[in-house]
């Protein structure tokens, strides 16, 4: 009977599920389906403890699908929407609680901070910023090498060091003495030891360089730590700064403290006085300069120093290495220093051509800011007297001059390249530390030393001595070759193969600088004759330059010139006129004087426009010297020009003669 109850149970169950299976698909009640689910609903009532299949399976298929009431109860609580404000403020809470928990002393980071923004003030009293500076090195006691690479705190700290006093800073030295070198390449701690040693007494600083002994290298390779040996550099005295760089060129040095007190700044003469290896001395010296040339930290002086002198003891090839590292943009960051601008020079005169290129080319758009600096005027003076490429010279270095020609004549560094031009290798505008800059040269790259130069030399004399003189005069033309190409070779060490006179024709003249130069000072001639530096320009255009090389082209506008200034001299001497008159000024009046006895061209021209039948009133303070200076020239034309007004104003009295030198 059992049995027979399943059966039924069972077949009432399929009827309940699947009434009409077979049915057709168009027929009514295929399409009403109230008749499918009602009776799935009572069944599920019917056995409530039991889970039906289609729900297991879905939970199976979606673990993750919340249940339908949950997903309404969430939707009900999330319909009052937080608003912007509170939204901002949450999130700043949350950031404040990961600060915490990341930074140690946030909370006293947070406290200097509000003090800080008290005590930077600029309307603020002495004595209240040095109270605020008090308790906030109060605050900061003890823990002050904890919290200098933070980025608050240590602007905090460069704002106590900068306006406490000098035991108050003793203090915060002494506290941070011991943590220094590794506060060196901290990103933010790096700021306040450039601080902490711009105050340090001499006996702090010659700790501070003590403490770098051993260290010198490996922070020069740190683009954070290279810039405290450098401010170190620079602070320190000659004997401080031997320390430095002495540790550099051997491992020996680094290790036994008690060689590095040498005096010789040199460091042939080091390796010579310590009998040191060369080679050895070369090797260490280019491993610890490849990974500051790799990593481009060129910009410091100390590194430019240790360049110079690895120059001096480098092989050709190890040299030549060095040159092909730095040809490019990585010299313009370079020049700004003495041993920078030698470097400069030294890579621009042994490097190739291609090599030449490249650093022309990396100059481009820089012309200007290097024209007026003073070391960096004289790379662009070795590049204008040694490379043959004129048209790469005039495309990159002259169109950019041309642009700028009057600041660049009135500038006291930026003149010098327009003068070189003018008037080459002049005593009068290059110093002699900057013509000995010119001649330098890499002694593994020259040609030829001058040691083997003089014995070859000798032995050719020898030679000549023992033959005969048929033999002589049959071997004189190959002796001509020889020495021809001997002279070549110690040209293209000191300039380019091709004629001086030429370059400085293709690059003045023909490229239109000559020209511009010309117009600017016609145009300006007051303004350059009354200044200290740009009269200099005018004078050396006005005579036509060196070899008169302007003479030919611009003889035109060199007269135009002439009678330029001589319009101003021809101004009436009037009191109420702002400025002072171009004869009485100090520096106008000597270069015109200059001009009178140099150029017989302006002189006439002067004589003509300006000065005939007026000498008498010019006769006394500065003018007098130019009245004078007609007499004084070497060419008698000029001389017969003045003699007969300016001899009766000599026998009166009135005009004085300067006594001959």
């Amino acid at each position: 009977m059992a049995a027979k109850n399943q059966s039924a149970t069972n077949k009432a169950i399929k009827r309940k599920f699947n009434p009409s299976s077979k049915t057709e698909p168009n027929s009514s009640s295929a399409s009403k389906k109230p008749k499918f689910v009602k009776p799935y609903k009572n069944l599920q009532n019917k056995d409530s403890n039991k889970p039906s299949s289609n729900t297991t399976l879905k939970q199976k298929k979606f673990p993750f699908k919340k249940p339908k009431l949950e997903k309404s109860a969430a939707n009900e609580e999330n319909k009052v929407a937080p608003t912007t404000r509170e939204r901002r403020i949450h999130a700043k809470e949350l950031a404040e609680a990961r600060k915490k928990k990341r930074k140690r002393h946030y909370d006293l980071e947070q406290e200097l901070a509000y003090l800080w923004e008290k005590m930077r003030r600029r309307n603020i009293a002495k004595e209240d910023r040095s109270k605020l500076v008090s308790e906030a090195l109060q605050k900061m006691k003890g823990k002050i090498p904890e919290i200098t690479g933070s980025h608050v705190s240590s602007r905090v700290l460069q704002t106590c060091v900068k306006y406490c006093s000098q035991a108050e800073r003793d203090v915060v030295f002494e506290e941070l003495q011991p943590h220094f070198l590794t506060l060196a390449d901290n990103t933010y701690a790096v700021h306040l030891v450039k601080k902490m040693l711009d105050s340090a007494s001499k006996k702090q600083l010659a700790g501070f360089i003590s403490a770098l002994h051993g260290h010198v290298a490996s922070l020069l390779r740190h683009m954070v730590g290279s810039v405290v040996i450098e401010h170190a550099y620079q602070l320190g005295n000659a004997t401080q700064k031997q320390e430095m760089l002495i540790e550099l060129y051997s491992t020996e040095l680094q290790l036994f403290k008690d060689l590095v007190a040498t005096k010789e700044s040199r460091l042939v003469d080091v390796i010579s006085k310590l009998s040191l290896s060369k080679a050895s001395v070369s090797r260490h010296m280019a491993s610890v300069i490849q990974p500051i040339l790799e990593k481009g930290i060129v910009d410091h002086s100390i590194i430019h120093r240790v360049l110079m002198e690895y120059f001096s003891i480098a092989d050709k090839s190890s040299a030549a290495d060095v040159i092909q590292q730095l040809s490019g943009p990585l010299l313009v960051r370079m020049i700004h220093t003495r041993d920078g601008s030698k470097i400069g020079m030294l890579c621009v005169k042994h490097g190739s051509a291609k090599e030449r290129k490249k650093i022309i080319k990396g100059m481009k758009g820089h012309i200007g800011k290097i024209a007026h600096d003073q070391c960096g005027t004289m790379v662009l003076v070795g590049i204008v007297s040694i490379v043959d490429d004129t048209k790469l010279v005039t495309k990159v270095v002259i169109r950019e001059l041309q642009a700028i020609l009057k600041e660049v004549a009135l500038d006291k560094s930026g003149r010098r390249l327009l003068l070189h031009l003018l008037h080459p290798n002049c005593s009068r505008y290059l110093s002699p530390d900057d013509l000995a800059s010119l001649n330098l040269s890499i002694p593994s790259l020259c040609a030829k030393n001058e040691s083997e130069l003089h014995s070859e030399t000798k032995s050719s004399k020898k030679e000549e001595s023992s033959d005969e003189k048929a033999d002589l005069e049959a071997a004189a033309p190959a002796q001509a070759d020889e020495s021809a190409d001997l002279d070549e070779d110690l040209h293209s060490v000191e300039g380019g193969k091709k004629d001086s006179f030429l370059r400085r024709q293709e690059l003045l003249v023909n490229s239109g600088l000559a020209e511009s130069l010309t117009d600017v000072c016609t145009e300006n001639a007051g303004e350059l004759l009354r200044s200290n530096f740009g009269k200099e320009v005018l004078y050396e255009v006005a005579r036509g330059g060196s070899d008169d090389i302007l003479r030919p082209s611009l003889n035109g506008k060199l007269n135009t010139l002439h009678g330029a200034i001589a319009s101003l001299v021809a101004e009436s001497k009037s009191e109420a006129s702002e400025e002072e008159h171009i004869l009485e000024n100090f520096h106008s009046s000597r270069t015109i004087r200059k001009l009178i006895m140099d150029c017989p061209t302006f002189a006439s021209t002067l004589w003509k426009k300006a000065l005939k039948g007026k000498c008498k009133l010019w006769a006394q303070g500065h003018s007098s010297k130019v009245i004078s200076a007609f007499l004084e020239s070497s060419d008698s034309k000029v001389c017969e020009l003045a003699k007969k007004e300016l001899q009766p104003l000599i026998d009166g009295g009135i005009l004085k003669l300067p006594e001959a030198k």
